[in-house]
C-alpha cells in the first residue's frame, strides 16, 4: 500500500510565538486522529523560522478528504490567523520509502 505525505510549509504571521502556535496546533489533534487513513503527523520549524506540518494518510482519497474538511473545524481559524497567508505551500506526495527505528 502506497501512503500520501501531505506536506505544508508556512511561516507564522507577525506577532505568534512558536510557543502559541504549536499550543493552536495541539487543537487540531482530535480531528486529525479521527480522520479516516490517519497513520502520522508530526511538525517542525526550520532555523529559517518556516515550518513544515508533516502528515502522512494511507491513500490520497483520505488525504483530499482531510485537506476539504480541516477548513470547516472550530479550531481551524485561529490556526490560519496565526499563520501568514502568503508563504503558505501545500502539496501532497506519494510515499516511496518509510524508514522507522
Amino acid at each position: 500500500m502506497t501512503h500520501v505525505a501531505e506536506i505544508v510549509t508556512f511561516t507564522l504571521a507577525n506577532g505568534t510565538t512558536p510557543e502559541e502556535f504549536v499550543k493552536l496546533s495541539q487543537t487540531s489533534e482530535a480531528f486529525v486522529r479521527s480522520a479516516p487513513g490517519f497513520a502520522h503527523r508530526q511538525l517542525s520549524q526550520g532555523e529559517d523560522g518556516r515550518w513544515t506540518d508533516y502528515v502522512v494518510w494511507t491513500d490520497m482519497k483520505a488525504a483530499q478528504d482531510a485537506a476539504a474538511q480541516f477548513p470547516k473545524q472550530d479550531f481551524a481559524a485561529g490556526m490560519m490567523a496565526a499563520i501568514d497567508p502568503e508563504s503558505v505551500q501545500m502539496r501532497h506526495e506519494n510515499v516511496l520509502w518509510n524508514m522507522t527505528a
